[in-house]
């Protein structure tokens, strides 16, 4: 005999905290205003088990309470701790690495032969940090005299705790096991029995910056690349339309964007061309 499936009202009740529709569409809206994300109605049950953690943590009764506290003078800190909690952070080194192949290929062996030794790379959503150490691997690997060069990756993230992770550089194990050895051993220094800590000329490479996208950018560019990838997913087209109109005049013609392996600039921008999977070429004026 199968066994019952609990009904929408039963399942209410086995919640640890009541949590309404309008909870979620009052949070919903709260981090659409302030970080541009998207939550679709199918998203209630992240957001609780996600929020839940916060009320536990600040010994609160219910989501009411909760919005309250965000309501409240004191609750600017708070906001920034629902963020946190709200955001993904889903990354790995070397993700989508075709990339990181168009970057050297394309961008910093090029640039090597030539006498311009500038270099300005901009990743705009960090998260835990494997993104800009990539970068990091990939120019120490095609510029062996990189130590000469004027080279700055910009690194930023909404998230204050995966930033703070991401400065110190510190990753397990198991973060690095798909790695070539001999690439791990160039870029990294084991610490502990499991610990492992990016090599410090490589973090020299990175200024960690937190920043929200939905405000006016504070760099001036130019950059050669941006790296944006896996974060307008979670926004609206005309989210993803401001935010393009704001990156574009911090490249110029010929600069590259790479997006995530499902995002696309289809509808959105045209100030860049479709070069390559998910790769795109700033486009003349």
């Amino acid at each position: 005999m199968q066994p019952s499936v609990p009904n929408a009202a039963a399942f209410e009740k086995q919640r640890e905290f009541e949590f309404g529709i309008e909870d979620f569409r009052a949070l919903r809206d709260l981090v659409k205003r302030i970080a541009g994300i998207n939550l679709a109605e199918s998203k209630q049950e992240l957001v609780y088990g996600r929020i839940s953690r916060r009320l536990r943590a600040l010994s609160l009764g219910s989501f009411r309470e909760y919005r309250e506290l965000l309501d409240s003078p004191d609750g600017e800190q708070e906001i920034v701790e629902f963020c946190n909690a709200i955001t993904t952070n889903l990354t790995s080194f070397f993700r989508e690495g075709h990339h990181f192949d168009y970057l050297r290929e394309q961008l910093l062996l090029p640039r090597a032969a030539g006498s311009n030794r500038k270099l300005r790379i901009w990743s705009s959503a960090c998260s835990t940090g494997e993104e800009p150490y990539s970068i990091a691997m990939t120019v120490a690997e095609a510029l062996p005299d990189w130590e000469r060069w004027d080279i700055k990756i910009l690194a930023t993230d909404l998230d204050s705790d995966v930033l703070a992770r991401a400065k110190s550089g510190v990753y397990k194990g198991e973060r690095l096991s798909g790695m070539p050895a001999q690439r791990r051993s160039r870029a990294f220094q084991q610490t502990g029995p499991d610990d492992f800590r990016v090599k410090p000329e490589l973090q020299s490479m990175i200024t960690f910056k937190q920043l929200n996208l939905m405000h006016a950018l504070p760099m001036r560019g130019p950059m050669d690349a941006i790296f944006c990838r896996n974060v307008i997913i979670y926004f609206d087209k005309e989210t993803q339309r401001e935010l393009f109109n704001r990156f574009a005049p911090l490249q110029r013609p010929g600069d590259l964007l790479f997006l995530g392996h499902s995002e696309s600039l289809f509808k959105v921008s045209e100030a860049w061309e479709l070069i390559g999977k998910t790769i795109y070429k700033r486009a003349a004026a």
